[in-house]
């Protein structure tokens, strides 16, 4: 077997999500997975650190865009609307290579790990939102209620476009979130 193999990342990640939906997460092996994908375990070790992180890899880069996202937005725009444009821009980001991602959900909401492991994304998230907030100028106790409620509306607003097999552009499941947010504030 060659040193390094074309695509062998992406078939790992293929290979754990079939592996973990047909069998569930808990019961699925790093050797099981390399065998599934045709490589060794050591190949596997070469491109994720543990079983969870083949559907997570990638995340760590997130909360970093989530905080460039924020820098560019015009230090004039309100910090509701400039949350908004980060998170249609990181959202519209995301669907673009996201894969497989009705299959990984229903993975995630099958274990308790993964469960965590998705809070914990949030979570950055969340904290790249309100430190970008803050860099603004926005009080701390505003510039968390921003952010939660940003990566709460981030959170449906993918939910919504999974719902809809990714056929509906990110950006309309964010509008329809805010919009409903707006309609249960206004009631």
């Amino acid at each position: 077997m060659a040193r390094w193999d074309p695509g062998a990342e992406q078939r790992l990640r293929k290979a754990a999500l079939e592996l973990y939906a047909a069998h569930g997460y808990d019961a699925v092996t790093v050797n099981q997975i390399a065998e599934h994908a045709g490589l060794t375990r050591r190949s596997y070790f070469r491109y994720f650190p543990d079983k969870r992180e083949v559907l997570f890899a990638g995340s760590e880069r997130l909360p970093a865009a989530v905080t460039e996202a924020i820098r560019a937005v015009d230090a004039a725009v309100a910090p509701w609307p400039a949350v908004l444009l980060v998170l249609a821009d990181i959202g519209e980001r995301l669907a673009e290579v996201a894969e497989d991602t009705d299959v990984r959900r229903a993975v995630i909401a099958a274990s308790p790990e993964l469960q965590e492991r998705e809070r914990t994304k949030a979570a950055a998230v969340t904290a790249a939102l309100r430190d970008g907030l803050a860099e603004r100028g926005v009080p701390p106790r505003d510039a968390e209620l921003v952010a939660q409620v940003g990566a709460a509306a981030l959170q449906n607003a993918f939910s919504r476009w999974i719902d809809g097999g990714g056929q509906e552009p990110f950006r309309s499941c964010l509008d329809s979130v805010v919009a409903s947010l707006g309609r249960q504030l206004d009631d």
